[in-house]
Formats: C-alpha cells, structure tokens, sequence
C-alpha cells in the first residue's frame, strides 16, 4: 500500500509540474505594476476565465491529492 501511495504521490507531483508550467505567463501584468503606469492595477482583482481558471483549478486540485497522499504517507509510515 506504502509503495502504490508513493508512486501515486510522485505521478501527481509530476502532473503539477505540468500544469504549473502550462499556466500563461503573468509578465506583462508584473512589469506594468513595477513601472509606475500601472500601479493602481496591483490591486486590481479579475476573475480568471477560460484556460486560465481552468488550469488554475487543474494545479488545486492536483495539490490538494498531493498534500492528502502525504498525509496518508506518514499516517502509514508511522504505524
């Protein structure tokens, strides 16, 4: 059960990776804050839409199995 959990754990540590990576780049958003012509927009909030809120539900999903196969790795560790 201890090696099936790990296996688990390290595919979706892998699958994160991924969808960290696939998430489009926020660059352009953080050079505007820094220069000075877009500071108001820092603390602007916009709700994420399409491919965007889907990977960023994609990546809290995956990390949230991540941290509950830790759990359940030390939980199996420890008895």
């Amino acid at each position: 059960m201890y090696d099936i959990l790990l296996t688990a754990m390290i595919v979706v540590g892998a699958l994160i990776i991924i969808a960290v990576m696939m998430q489009p780049s926020k660059q352009q958003d953080a050079l505007s804050a820094l220069s000075g012509g877009g500071g108001g927009d820092l603390f602007a909030t916009q709700k994420a839409r399409g491919f965007v809120a889907v990977m960023q539900r994609i990546t809290a999903v995956l990390a949230a199995i991540w941290f509950i196969l830790g759990l359940a790795l030390v939980y199996l560790s420890s008895h």
